[in-house]
């Protein structure tokens, strides 16, 4: 996503809650992106910043920003509009998601394949908000897109991972590596290369069909 967002007409800030930044006012941007991380959208009382992050989720909703959530990312926008989040099947390494019927009142109908053999690193799942649009399932997880008023989006899987970002995942959380029905080994998940740059541009051109509605 770094090089859909270093385009010149494209100014890209971060904000890490968990090393204390501060978050940033909401008129200072356009699109809040949300990405994932190892802890649950429950886990507070060990990263209080999660609750700072729910509330500033719905904010940027409400003020009628532009939201897309990521993996963990996407479990806390569900969250931040009243949706549960509940453990689910761990579902780890390369496995097909299929659209669903609901993609194709969105705009993302002509970006995401009937078919797409996606990367996932997740163990929750997420209800799907009230007035949200099931995008896409797959065999684990039933909710694994959603999106409401073509505005607001959450993924659960990841179309945004590169070889490195996988390495890194498989060298920092090898533990969820317990090799239950849905979990691949590390070789199976960094095999095959190509697949990081396809579901790469899948998601360039996911973000692209987004830009041009929303802008």
């Amino acid at each position: 996503m770094n090089e859909y967002f270093s385009a010149p007409s494209h100014q890209l800030s971060s904000t890490h809650l968990y090393m204390g930044q501060a978050l940033p006012p909401l008129e200072s941007f356009d699109w809040l992106i949300v990405m994932g991380g190892p802890m649950g959208v429950s886990d507070h009382a060990e990263f209080p910043w999660l609750e700072d992050a729910r509330s500033f989720i719905r904010d940027a909703i409400d003020s009628g920003k532009t939201v897309l959530g990521i993996c963990l990312g996407a479990q806390l926008i569900a969250a931040a509009l009243g949706a549960n989040v509940t453990r689910g099947r761990k579902e780890i390494g390369w496995f097909p998601i299929e659209t669903t019927a609901g993609i194709r009142n969105t705009i993302l109908s002509s970006v995401l394949p009937d078919t797409t053999l996606a990367f996932h690193w997740h163990a929750d799942t997420f209800e799907l908000p009230s007035g949200a649009e099931l995008l896409a399932s797959s065999d684990a997880c039933i909710n694994q897109a959603f999106s409401m008023s073509n505005r607001i989006f959450g993924f659960q899987f990841h179309l945004e991972t590169t070889l490195e970002s996988a390495q890194a995942l498989i060298s920092n959380c090898s533990q969820d590596l317990d090799g239950s029905q849905f979990v691949q080994t590390a070789s199976e998940m960094i095999g095959d290369r190509q697949r990081f740059s396809q579901i790469n541009s899948i998601m360039a051109s996911a973000l692209a069909a987004i830009e041009e509605h929303c802008s």
